[in-house]
């Protein structure tokens, strides 16, 4: 009889251990189909901070760990006072699967799109030089500012009790100094000026520089082959109508890799030439007064040299000096 039963205990668990294998594996499968996270979103939403999370606009739930860690995920930042963001589902789902994340282990629940205000109290010396900085680059003093760097720091501003519409009004200051430039934000709050912080800014520009490529005798003529032009940043900008100095020449021999200043180059001298008994014209300058005659030249001499010359008018001999224009300046 026990052998029996115990017979029939072995058929009859054979008979139902498929069943069993298949309830184990479809709670197996159950337990996968379970998301990680479940996110709620409200349709609105106020944060105190500027940097926005996801723990900071949703609710989020899922094991201890896991929800502590997308909690801190970054959604960006309130850069102006008084701005708001949309967040969508898109966005979010973008964020937890770039942080390893995937969007089937996520559930979202509540609105389509969370609006993210910030609670502002106070607009601290970072937000202001931040808006300064974008005002700058949105509107450069000079198309060659490279960057600006705040020369000090303003202080905070706290806003006056409940905060309504808030709005930034940046514009420029009149400043004096050459390379330097004032930015003053003006706060206001539903319209009316609550604070205004002046913040100066040093500029660096972008421009060139040109460099002995080759060693220059004196009177040589500056060439791209000889020299070659560099771009760096500047305390003071490029003057207007800046070009490399091809076509000049050294005034003294210049080293190789040595920097090419003013004093180093000079226009080439025309090649004039004036013959003996050729006739010329006298010409004295001076602010206010122009006087020329006509005179004859009693010697050959180029531009630069000093030479005799007979006035036709008064018949005198007076010594003058050749211009590199073919006129001849008296010399007094």
């Amino acid at each position: 009889m026990d052998r029996n039963v115990l017979l029939l205990a072995l058929v009859g668990g054979a008979l139902l251990s498929p069943c069993l294998i298949d309830s184990a594996r479809s709670a197996d499968s159950g337990a996968l189909d379970r998301p990680l996270l479940q996110i709620h979103l409200p349709r609105e939403v106020t944060v105190q901070n500027s940097l926005l999370t996801l723990g900071e606009i949703s609710i989020v739930r899922g094991s201890r760990s896991l929800a502590v860690r997308t909690g801190k995920i970054g959604l960006g930042r309130l850069s102006v006072p008084g701005q708001k963001v949309t967040v969508d589902r898109t966005t979010i789902l973008s964020r937890l699967a770039s942080q390893g994340i995937p969007g089937d282990r996520v559930r979202l629940t509540g609105a389509q799109s969370v609006v993210v205000r910030r609670q502002q109290q106070i607009v601290d010396t970072d937000e202001f030089i931040a808006l300064a900085q974008m005002f700058l680059k949105q509107n450069p003093p000079a198309r060659s500012v490279s960057e600006s760097i705040a020369v000090s720091r303003p202080q905070d501003l706290i806003l006056p009790g409940e905060t309504g519409n808030i709005r930034v009004i940046p514009a420029f200051v009149r400043n004096g100094a050459r390379g330097f430039v004032t930015v003053r934000i003006n706060v206001l709050v539903d319209d009316k000026t609550v604070g205004s912080r002046d913040i100066p800014f040093r500029l660096r520009y972008r421009c060139h520089r040109v460099v002995v490529a080759q060693k220059i005798a004196k009177g040589a003529i500056l060439t791209p082959e000889n020299v070659k032009v560099e771009p760096i940043v500047s305390d003071r900008p490029e003057p207007a109508g800046w070009k490399p100095p091809y076509g000049l020449v050294a005034v003294r021999d210049l080293r190789e890799n040595v920097e090419v200043r003013a004093d180093m180059i000079g226009a080439p001298e025309s090649e004039v030439s004036i013959r003996r008994n050729e006739t010329v014209v006298i010409r004295l300058e001076r602010p206010g007064l122009l006087v020329s005659a006509v005179g004859i030249a009693l010697q050959q001499a180029g531009a630069g040299d000093y030479i005799k010359v007979r006035n036709t008018d008064s018949n005198r001999v007076i010594v003058c000096r050749v211009n590199a224009d073919g006129t001849v300046r008296p010399v007094l």
